[in-house]
């Protein structure tokens, strides 16, 4: 079968070598550290994460994000078992040890027999008929940037993408935080009290957020100015400037939470999130900033509990890129003007770690099939999978210029299904019950179809 050269092996460039060697391929995966680091990166691990360390919610029956965790155990997903294996208590949300997680990976790539990792920096595409896919990120490096213009054209777009603090736990004030989840729901091997939570009164709030607001930023250039935040990860600074009470509807609302330290309720609360697996780090849940340096120590030690806080890593912001996926690219997401040549992961117009990998996934199952000589077979589109798969191949509007837009996973990307009127006891459904009970319906169809996917692939394998 013809070779497969993956650029980049971050989530989507691990998870399309993993898929594609399993399938029989033999892979090499090319990355550029450390031979050259990035903005963010600051290991040479693969797969590092460099924003938060939460592959969000764990829920497969009534979340779209969970059900996606669900979709890629079930298709042998090397980032999920990596996730599974370094798990850290997060409530109802999959957490992992960063380093651990990024160690497991890396463990598995080179230690698979027909996995090959070279490091080094790609500055040119693979020539045309090379079986190759390009899952670089959004931190791609300038000269392969420019080069993909050669055959995604100028319809690329970009947004900035924002990273939140993580600090020292033998630095925090424990007589003014205490450990709860949000109404003591308890996660996959938690406890109820998965998270670290610090309370505000009125007036911390106000002086916080007045802080907040006067702290110095980040500049940009000229030509970055016109571009978009992506609304699933706004800089808390932004957030905080559309009105008073938006954080306290946001990252830092009170609900579910009982201070044990005062009698009265918090007016806003900031959660911490554990980071590691040893539990000496957290990272501040939503607190992703464009914040300086100088500033965000000025204004996060604010926040009671934190005022003699030390910052394992100050919060940051990038510029991130991503194509027009639906203009130029086909189904089994190989570019229009190079056949063979496929793209994966974030840049394809899908947001977050879990949605990245995803992409990886398939990329890789699709150039396994091509290897073969096969059509790739599709994800039904009920399934988390497909959903994702349907966005970035048919996310947009014809002719509207700008309607394709990075999108998280969610149940409005699935085909419409008609929620049900009653229970199985016969009782009429209302309101938040009977949206539970669709999203319920809809995760069992989607597995259901998921099954029937992965039967008829590893039939035609």
């Amino acid at each position: 079968m013809k070779p497969l050269t993956i650029i980049g092996a971050g989530l989507a460039g691990s998870e399309a070598a993993w898929q594609a060697a399993e399938a029989g391929l033999s892979v090499t995966l090319i990355e550029m550290r450390p031979t050259r680091m990035t903005e963010a990166h600051r290991t040479e691990g693969c797969a590092e994460l460099v924003c938060s360390n939460s592959f969000r919610s764990d829920d497969a029956e009534t979340n779209a994000v969970g059900l996606l965790h669900e979709e890629m155990r079930r298709c042998g997903s090397l980032i999920l078992n990596a996730a599974d294996t370094h798990q850290v208590p997060a409530g109802g949300a999959l957490a992992v040890d960063r380093d651990g997680f990024s160690d497991a990976v890396t463990a598995a790539l080179t230690a698979h027999p027909r996995i090959t990792l070279e490091r080094r920096e790609v500055t040119a595409l693979p020539a045309p008929g090379t079986l190759a896919i390009i899952a670089t990120g959004p931190l791609t490096s300038g000269p392969l940037a420019e080069a993909m213009t050669e055959v995604v054209g100028e319809d690329d777009l970009a947004f900035f993408d924002a990273i939140a603090p993580i600090i020292h736990k033998d630095s925090i004030d424990f007589s003014k935080a205490w450990f709860q989840s949000r109404y003591d729901k308890p996660g996959p091997g938690g406890s109820g009290k998965d998270y670290l939570n610090l309370a505000m009164t009125e007036a911390e709030y106000d002086r916080f957020l007045s802080a907040l607001l006067e702290g110095e930023t980040t500049e940009f250039k000229e030509w970055e100015t016109s571009t978009p935040y992506f609304e699933g990860c706004l800089p808390i600074e932004v957030m905080a400037a559309r009105g008073r009470e938006t954080l306290r509807f946001g990252p830092m609302k009170p609900v579910g939470l009982t201070n044990p330290h005062k009698d009265e309720k918090p007016f806003a609360v900031v959660q911490l999130r554990q980071d590691n697996a040893l539990g000496t780090l957290f990272n501040m849940v939503g607190f992703q900033t464009k914040l300086k340096y100088g500033a965000q120590g000025d204004v996060f030690r604010l926040i009671p509990g934190l005022e003699n806080a030390r910052f394992a890593r100050l919060g940051g912001i990038h510029r991130n890129t991503f194509i027009n996926s639906p203009k130029v690219l086909t189904d089994d997401l190989s570019a229009k003007a190079q056949p063979g040549l496929r793209f994966a992961g974030q840049m394809t117009g899908v947001e977050g770690y879990l949605e990245s990998a995803a992409i990886g996934l398939l990329a890789g199952r699709f150039a396994a099939a091509e290897a073969r000589g096969e059509a790739p077979a599709l994800p039904p589109r009920t399934t988390a999978l497909g959903a994702l798969h349907h966005h970035i191949t048919q996310g947009h509007v014809p002719g509207e210029k700008g309607s394709f837009q990075p999108m998280n996973v969610n149940f409005g990307l699935f085909p419409p299904m008609e929620a049900p009127r009653q229970d199985e006891e016969g009782r009429r459904l209302r309101g938040k019950e009977k949206g539970r009970a669709k999203k319920r319906l809809m995760s069992a169809r989607a597995l259901a179809d998921l099954e029937s996917w992965i039967g008829a692939v590893d039939a035609a394998a």
